[in-house]
């Protein structure tokens, strides 16, 4: 017989990516079904209604959840195993129709998807998405944001196809930033627009809608004197490094940088980083000596939750579970995006430990 589960609000049914062989259906409570749109690359978030099914088609096909099932409001959920759910289907009829239904919609949304990839295969490239909403931002003089996901496509992508004018842009950014702040100043990138209202605001867009796309040599240079300053460089080589798992290298780097003190934005970045290393080096002890420095010193860092994640991950290494679970569960306390890495992470990591 199928079996009734409670699950509190802000608690995750499965995870994408799971092995799973339970369908479930809505009793009572609200469920949200979230995943990466294959196309554009941007969180789709399906509600879930009272008395529909989901997780089935994973179940059936026994291949991994393709989302992550996360509860809004307390629900009650009713689970079937895959020959409950049979038996069950195989005597209503309805049912069957409805999911055929269902399916068949689902199958003509990702029909037509797949065709605008065959026209525009750059569409689903998470690097090409990631550099052309730095480059929208840029355009648009938001330099606040360009900065930060320029930034970002450096650090996830240092060696990556557009590397090097990203690197550019950057130093426009931080400069016009700088020189006029955010929505001022003349149009950054040569020939653009102040912006372009057109543009979609996720990644996977074309930044140059209706305009001449852009090489490298068209990127406006910075005011005199003004160019992405010698610590950014030395922590984005720092990241590369760290990327490359070099991480002897990439830790002696950002030691140079938190020691100099010079920029307390990167020193922030590297004291960060710092304790990955220490992590990917298996130095539990010194990775959890670091990010305890970093939360008695500075208890606002901007990477908080990522480092209490790491920190239980460090205690569980070293076969302290309860500890583990306690920062674990510190992560999932913190107030901010539900959604977030870290508290997906962290709620992962606590179930596979028992819970709280």
């Amino acid at each position: 017989m199928p079996k009734v589960g409670t699950y509190r609000a802000n608690s995750v049914i499965y995870f994408q990516g799971d092995q799973g062989d339970k369908i479930y259906v809505l009793q009572r409570g609200r469920v949200s079904l979230n995943y990466n749109d294959i196309e554009t690359g941007k969180l789709i978030r399906e509600i879930i209604q009272t008395g529909e099914f989901f997780g089935v088609k994973s179940a059936l096909g026994r291949y991994p959840r393709e989302e992550n099932a996360v509860v809004l409001e307390d629900a009650n959920v009713l689970a079937f195993t895959v020959p409950e759910f049979e038996a069950f289907s195989m005597s209503n009829t309805r049912i069957i129709i409805k999911m055929l239904k269902v399916f068949s919609n689902q199958l003509r949304h990702i029909h037509k998807q797949v065709e605008n990839l065959m026209e525009n295969p750059t569409a689903v490239n998470a690097e090409m998405g990631l550099f052309k909403t730095g480059e929208y931002y840029l355009r648009s003089r938001m330099y606040s944001q360009a900065r930060y996901v320029l930034g970002r496509y450096l650090t996830y992508y240092p060696a990556g196809k557009m590397a090097e004018q990203a690197g550019r842009y950057l130093e426009t950014a931080e400069a016009s930033l700088a020189r006029y702040g955010d929505g001022k100043g003349p149009a950054p990138l040569a020939g653009s627009q102040a912006s372009s209202p057109a543009a979609p605001s996720s990644p996977g867009f074309s930044a140059d809608q209706g305009g001449p796309s852009f090489s490298s040599s068209q990127a406006a240079k910075p005011s005199e004197g003004a160019s992405l300053s010698d610590v950014a460089k030395e922590y984005y080589n720092a990241v590369s490094l760290f990327s490359q798992e070099k991480y002897q290298e990439a830790l002696k780097a950002l030691k140079a940088i938190a020691d100099g003190g010079d920029d307390s934005e990167y020193v922030a970045k590297a004291q960060f980083d710092m304790g990955r290393c220490l992590f990917a080096l298996s130095q539990w002890d010194l990775a959890i000596k670091h990010f305890t420095g970093i939360v008695q010193s500075a208890p606002k860092h901007p990477d908080m939750a990522d480092i209490l994640y790491i920190m239980g991950q460090s205690w569980d290494k070293k076969g302290d579970k309860a500890r583990a679970k306690a920062f674990f569960a510190k992560v999932l306390s913190m107030p901010g995006d539900e959604d977030s890495s870290a508290r997906i992470k962290a709620k992962k990591a606590l179930n596979a430990l028992g819970g709280a």
